[in-house]
Parts: structure tokens; C-alpha cells; sequence
């Protein structure tokens, strides 16, 4: 792995996360998450068989779909806790279907966390929210790409100039979009602020 050589250390606790999305047959996009946290020693679960979660038994173990249109509108979302701390906790994904309505966008996580924050919700499958939407958006890329391709070139077409394009919502929102970057530059140049030499430190390493 490319990050420095680790001190010794004993694993304890394993927390794995996937993300796939898929595109339906009817048109509209399924994205789903898996999360499952384990531990390598056992220790106490009240609500288990022998008042006992041993190691590598499940400890949390959630599903979610979340069923999306191509503009990014929550169609249906489903959630399953199959394991939880507690046995209450397989009730904890029965009011995720409040999400059905909301888009993807500025301000979703605000939007559903009124809806199924606290006691409605579960904590764990709240924090697979932000990463259902970063999946969502990275399925649907190629099909949003080709629809707005497809109009540019239907308005070429029609001898029509396509409206200027609206601020990027990508623009600054980290270290790679940053308006003085040459990913910037390169993409939207009427937008890019910076000097010109971050193309270049890129190439040697230096930014």
C-alpha cells in the first residue's frame, strides 16, 4: 500500500463498506451500500445468543438501496439491518423510504437527516448516505455526459449556441477542482483564476 510502513499492531476491529451502482432495464439506477463491522475478539452483546458477540460475528451488518432517476430524484430507498447491537435495531431502516422525492444535491444530507435523523433513523446507515450520493453521481456520470452531449449537438443542429454553462457545483469543493488548478483550466477556462504554473509544479510534483 502506498501509505508509510505501519508500527507493529494488532487488528481489532474491521469496518468494511461497499458501494455499487447499476443501471436498470426500466432506465432508472439502483445504488447500493453494504456496510458490516467486526471485531477480533469477542465481548458481550446482550441481545445475542449466549449474551455473546464472538469474533468476527457481525456486529453491525446494514443494506440500503437507493433507486434514483437521471436527474438525480430519489425514487425509492430501502434499508436492512440484518445485524445490530441490539435486536430493536433491525426496526432502525423502516423509515428510510421518507427519502423517496429528495434530489441529490446541495444540501440532500440536510434534507435527510429532518427526515430520518435521531430516533428515526440509525446512525450507521445515515453515514452511508454521503457515499450512496458520491456513487450516484459517479454512475449516472456517463449517462448526464451523453445527454448534455446530445443537446449541444441538437442545438448545433438547429443553428442555435448553447447557453453558458452554469457554475460547475464541483468548482472548489476540494483540492482538485480548486479554481486555480489546472483541472480547472482545462475543463471550464473561462472560470480557472489561477497564474498558470500549476500545470507545470504538477508535472515535477511540486504542487
Amino acid at each position: 500500500m502506498p501509505l508509510s510502513t505501519a508500527t507493529e499492531r494488532e487488528l481489532i476491529h474491521l469496518r468494511d463498506i461497499s458501494l455499487r451502482g447499476y443501471h436498470r432495464a426500466d432506465g432508472l439506477f439502483d445504488i447500493e451500500a453494504h456496510l458490516r463491522d467486526t471485531k477480533t475478539r469477542g465481548f458481550d452483546g446482550l441481545d445475542r445468543p449466549g449474551g455473546r458477540i464472538e469474533p468476527g460475528e457481525p456486529l453491525h451488518d446494514m443494506w440500503a438501496r437507493m433507486t434514483v432517476d437521471e436527474d438525480m430524484v430519489i425514487v425509492a430507498f430501502e434499508a436492512v439491518t440484518a445485524y445490530g447491537p441490539f435486536d430493536v435495531c433491525r426496526q432502525s431502516g423502516r423509515h428510510f423510504d421518507r427519502l423517496a422525492g429528495l434530489t441529490i444535491g446541495p444540501g440532500f444530507l440536510r434534507e435527510a437527516n429532518a427526515r430520518v435523523g435521531g430516533i428515526d433513523g440509525c446512525t450507521h446507515l445515515r453515514e452511508m448516505l454521503q457515499q450512496m450520493a458520491t456513487t450516484a453521481y459517479q454512475t449516472l456520470w456517463p449517462v448526464r455526459l451523453r445527454r448534455a452531449e446530445e443537446h449541444r449537438r441538437q442545438l448545433a443542429e438547429a443553428g442555435q449556441a448553447p447557453a453558458e454553462e452554469a457554475r460547475p457545483v464541483l468548482l472548489n469543493t476540494c483540492y482538485g477542482y480548486a479554481d486555480t488548478r489546472d483541472a480547472v483550466r482545462r475543463r471550464w477556462p473561462r472560470l480557472y483564476r489561477g497564474s498558470g504554473s500549476e500545470a507545470a509544479g504538477a508535472a515535477d510534483g511540486t504542487t
